[in-house]
């Protein structure tokens, strides 16, 4: 019961307090970098995991990329993703790119309450992307998705699509995104009960400081979450900040004012909403690391490796 209790916390927070739904591992599949910047994320350029945020961004990135991120969530609860995009001549930006989440396995009882075996459940997406210039300094981007949910004996399949805008200001140090994610529908059910996927929308704005190597973002997400109010959707931002020491290391940081303010109540809040990181940069490999607190005993860590060629 007490690991049921973590993996449905889990659940919550990682959704960013969203309806529930099967799928809202989908929400959840950022890179090291993106959970230090809070998820700040959807304006970011030249970054292979950003297509997960944004599938207009690979077509910022160079020729050919790869990332792989591990995510260490709660008790024996697991995840990663991964992504490999590719530049083709006359054709523009292809990628391939999986999500996939493991709970561990649970005790199975009978009516009694007996113990009578084990069960699984896991959670898995593998995206097709394709991204190009529309026009100066404006680039397009799609991700079509298959999505499976299992748990024990019943599974769920769904289709969706991601879109994406970005508008690269270069001479501003600036650029700007848009995102429409998670959108399609229930192909199977888990009985017979149909359930939405975790639509989300964003917008955001990237700025790289004049002459201090300081790189702000902010980004407004789950716009398209039911709220009782209209302006309580603003309510859900985020807002990260990247600091380069030299040309190999960068400190980051980020905080999220919606899983700040509705944590639980917990009087002791420590750094719930705020995360943290950092980067290194090699010659073709770059190796970051995030950390975030959900929870007044929820902190996730992420590891993230990137190799460009």
């Amino acid at each position: 019961m007490k690991k049921f209790i973590w993996i449905a916390l889990f659940a919550i927070v990682s959704s960013g307090f969203a309806k529930d739904t099967p799928f809202n591992f989908l929400r959840n599949s950022g890179s090291a970098r993106s959970t230090a910047l809070a998820g700040a994320f959807v304006s970011i350029v030249d970054d292979p995991a950003a297509l997960f945020y944004n599938p207009a961004s690979i077509a910022t990135t160079k020729s050919k990329n790869f990332s792989f991120t591990f995510f260490k969530h709660v008790l024996d609860v697991n995840s990663g993703t991964v992504s490999y995009s590719r530049n083709f001549d006359k054709i523009g930006y292809l990628a391939a790119s999986a999500i996939y989440t493991n709970y561990g396995s649970f005790e199975r009882t009978d009516a009694q309450g007996q113990y009578i075996g084990t069960f699984s459940a896991n959670d898995f997406a593998l995206g097709f992307s394709y991204a190009n210039i529309l026009d100066t300094n404006l680039y397009y981007g799609a991700t079509l998705k298959i999505i499976s949910s299992n748990i024990d004996k019943y599974s769920s399949l769904a289709l969706a699509v991601d879109f994406g805008l970005l508008y690269v200001i270069p001479e501003k140090r600036t650029s700007v995104g848009f995102s429409i994610l998670h959108t399609g529908t229930q192909l199977k059910t888990f009985d017979g009960t149909r359930e939405s996927l975790s639509l989300d929308v964003r917008v955001g704005v990237s700025h790289k400081l004049r002459g201090l190597p300081l790189l702000l973002n902010f980004n407004l997400y789950g716009l398209a979450d039911q709220t009782n109010k209209f302006f309580d959707k603003f309510l859900k931002f985020a807002i990260g900040g990247e600091f380069d020491f030299g040309e190999n290391v960068n400190l980051r940081i980020g905080y999220d004012n919606y899983i700040r303010k509705y944590s639980g109540g917990s009087k002791n809040k420590e750094f719930i909403g705020f995360s943290g990181g950092l980067g290194l940069k090699f010659q073709d490999i770059n190796i970051d690391y995030g950390v975030a607190q959900v929870g007044s005993s929820a902190i996730f860590h992420k590891f993230s490796i990137y190799y460009n060629f």
